[in-house]
């Protein structure tokens, strides 16, 4: 069993609008670095707005 690497599983992280609070995606990454800052559409606002991730 020497030798054996244990693997980081993906984890589900949800991007939420800054403007209006909506949970809009929900992604999978590596853990581990920063938090995601990213410009997507948001439905409600029928804008593309700054998203940040969150853990529920």
């Amino acid at each position: 069993m020497a030798g054996k690497k244990s693997k980081k599983k993906a984890e589900t992280v949800y991007l939420v609008c800054e403007e209006c609070g909506d949970y809009n995606y929900i992604v999978r990454r590596k853990p581990g670095g920063e938090k995601l800052k990213l410009s997507k559409y948001c439905r409600r606002l029928k804008k593309h707005t700054i998203h940040v991730e969150k853990k529920k």
